[in-house]
């Protein structure tokens, strides 16, 4: 399903625990991390869609996670030719996204990575908010800046951690990536993702 310019209906999603930090995914067999993302269905709502992505990319359901906010409009990024099937070319351009900025309820144990035949993600862990984009593929780094600058006006104190403020908001904070175990996290300098 695309639209009259050629850009397909996605969702994007960054999910939050209690310290602000990202959830961040290693993509099957590659060496790039990125958010979970997908396809909007038709007759699908993007919310509809985000929780549809978020069970079979991450495992998670809807009582695991709340929304704080969303991308008031669609971002768009052009995909290259080289990464475009052929029997598409000339049509697809790329993908117009809404992201969805959610708050995990639940607890790490309950992220499921192989929930479907096709994972997207075979290691996962929690970063800082404010993601290194130079581990993201280059075609979609501008849309990943500006998802995260919109959505940031949401963000609040962590819970656990002794942040900066500035009229409640948190602000960037400079550590290191950490991974978290189920149970367990990890000490920073430790860190190493995790694998399902």
């Amino acid at each position: 399903m695309l639209d009259r310019e050629g850009f397909r209906p996605n969702v994007g999603i960054i999910l939050l625990n209690a310290n602000n930090e990202v959830w961040w995914g290693k993509r099957v067999r590659e060496h790039s991390w990125q958010f979970p993302q997908g396809g909007i269905k038709f007759g699908e709502t993007p919310e509809q869609a985000m929780y549809r992505e978020l069970e079979e990319e991450v495992g998670l359901k809807a009582e695991h996670v709340r929304i704080i906010g969303r991308t008031r409009d669609w971002l768009r990024y052009e995909v290259p030719d080289r990464f475009i099937k052929r029997e598409v070319r000339g049509h697809y351009r790329g993908q117009k996204q809404i992201w969805f900025l959610l708050r995990m309820v639940g607890r790490d144990c309950d992220i499921n990575l192989r929930g479907t035949d096709h994972p997207e993600f075979d290691a996962w862990r929690w970063h800082e908010y404010w993601v290194p984009l130079d581990v993201v593929i280059e075609f979609k780094r501008e849309v990943y800046q500006k998802a995260l600058q919109e959505l940031s006006r949401f963000l609040t104190r962590p819970s656990g951690g002794n942040s900066q403020r500035n009229g409640g908001r948190y602000l960037r904070q400079n550590h290191n990536a950490r991974t978290v175990s189920p149970t367990t996290a990890a000490p920073p300098a430790a860190a190493k993702p995790k694998t399902e």
